[in-house]
C-alpha cells in the first residue's frame, strides 16, 4: 500500500530578527530547556496567509510580540533530510528564509525567545578586536586534516582553495562577506557539532566551534549574516537598525558590530559626510563622561539621489 504522506511537501517560514544594542549584534532566538536554539519558524497557511511574506508577519508577531519593520526574503532551504525530526519521517520540509531588521530591542515578553548575540554560533566571524584565536588554534588544524583526509590529489587541491578563499591568507586577506562558505566548508568538514548530527560526519577529538542551532537554522542565520553584510555596502540597511537621531560613532559600532571588523574612524566618518548619507540635526548628546557629540539623522534624499547609496567599510588595520 502506497504511503499518502511519502511525497508530501510543507513550506515553513523561518525568520532571521536582528537587532544591534550596546555594540552587540543580536538575533532572536527560540529556546527552550534542553533544546537547541531555533530561528522563530512557523508553517505557511495557503489559506489564511496571502502572501508568503504576511505569514511570516503574522505568526512572528503571535510567537515573538514583536511588529516586524523591513523584511527580506533570502533563500528557499529544500535539502532532503535538513527537517528530519525522527527516522521515518517522510515529509519533505521547505523553508523560506527571510531577513529581518528591527529597532525593538525593549522589554522582552514573549515566553521562550530570547535575544543572542550571534557571534555565539559563529565566533570565528568577530575581528573587531583581533583575529579570533579560535581560528589558528582549531579551525585552521582540523582543516588541513581535511585536505589530508581527501580522496586524490585532485580533490586535496580544491579543498586547499576553499581553506584560502574562505579563511583568507596573506594574499587573500579576510572577507567578511563569506560566512556561508565559511560555514558550509566546516560543516562537510565535520568540525561543527551539526554534521555528527546529522549523521555525516563528525571530528569528536575537538571542542564544539560556536552553539549548535536547530535543524539547519545555523546555516539560515549565515545567510541572513552575510546579505546583511553585503547589502549595507550599497543599500542604506544599516539605518533600520538606528534610532531616529544617532552620533556618527554609534553609527560606526553599528557598522563594525555587524560587519565584524574594525573601522578607520576618521575615514569612516569622512565617507559617511561625503555620500550624502546622514545631517546634523543641530542637537547634541549629554554622555555621562567626556564631551557632549553632535546627533545625526538618516537622509532619506540620498535614496532618490543615488542608486547605490550604502554605506563603505574604511577598515582599519587587524593587529
Amino acid at each position: 500500500m502506497t504511503n499518502p504522506d511519502k511525497h508530501v511537501v510543507t513550506i515553513g517560514l523561518s525568520a532571521a530578527i536582528v537587532s544591534v544594542v550596546d555594540d552587540l549584534p543580536s538575533v532572536l532566538v527560540v529556546h527552550a530547556a534542553g533544546a537547541d536554539d531555533a530561528l522563530p519558524f512557523g508553517p505557511f497557511d495557503p489559506v489564511a496567509h496571502r502572501t508568503l511574506e504576511s505569514g511570516l508577519r503574522t505568526w512572528v508577531g503571535e510567537q515573538t510580540y514583536l511588529d516586524l519593520g523591513y523584511v527580506e526574503q533570502l533563500y528557499t532551504f529544500g535539502d532532503r533530510g535538513r527537517h528530519t525530526l525522527k527516522p521515518g519521517e517522510n515529509a519533505r520540509v521547505v523553508s523560506v528564509g527571510y531577513l529581518a531588521l528591527t529597532k525593538q530591542l525593549g522589554e522582552r515578553n514573549a515566553p521562550d525567545s530570547v535575544w543572542r548575540d550571534w557571534y555565539r554560533y559563529f565566533p570565528w566571524e568577530d575581528w573587531r578586536i583581533e583575529k579570533p584565536a579560535v581560528i589558528d588554534e582549531m579551525i585552521l588544524p582540523a582543516l588541513e586534516e581535511f585536505v589530508a583526509s581527501a580522496p586524490d590529489r585532485s580533490c586535496a587541491e580544491l579543498r586547499r582553495d576553499r581553506v584560502r578563499l574562505c579563511f583568507g591568507d596573506e594574499d587573500i586577506g579576510w572577507d567578511e562577506e563569506k560566512v556561508l562558505e565559511r560555514y558550509e566548508l566546516l560543516y562537510e568538514a565535520g568540525i561543527v557539532s551539526e554534521a555528527a548530527r546529522d549523521g555525516r560526519g563528525g571530528n569528536d577529538r575537538i571542542s564544539p566551534l560556536g552553539d549548535r542551532m536547530m535543524f539547519d537554522h545555523r546555516r539560515i542565520l549565515a545567510t541572513a549574516i552575510a546579505r546583511l553584510r553585503g547589502k549595507m555596502k550599497y543599500r542604506p540597511v544599516v539605518f533600520e537598525l538606528m534610532p531616529a537621531s544617532f552620533t556618527l560613532l554609534e553609527l560606526q559600532r553599528t557598522v563594525e558590530a555587524i560587519s565584524g571588523t574594525r573601522l578607520h574612524k576618521q575615514n569612516f566618518r569622512r565617507l559617511v559626510e561625503d555620500q550624502g548619507l546622514v545631517e546634523g540635526t543641530g542637537k547634541f548628546n549629554s554622555p555621562p563622561r567626556g564631551r557632549p557629540a553632535e546627533l545625526f539623522r538618516f537622509r532619506r534624499e540620498v535614496l532618490r539621489e543615488r542608486p547605490s547609496p550604502g554605506v563603505k567599510l574604511a577598515r582599519q588595520r587587524t593587529p
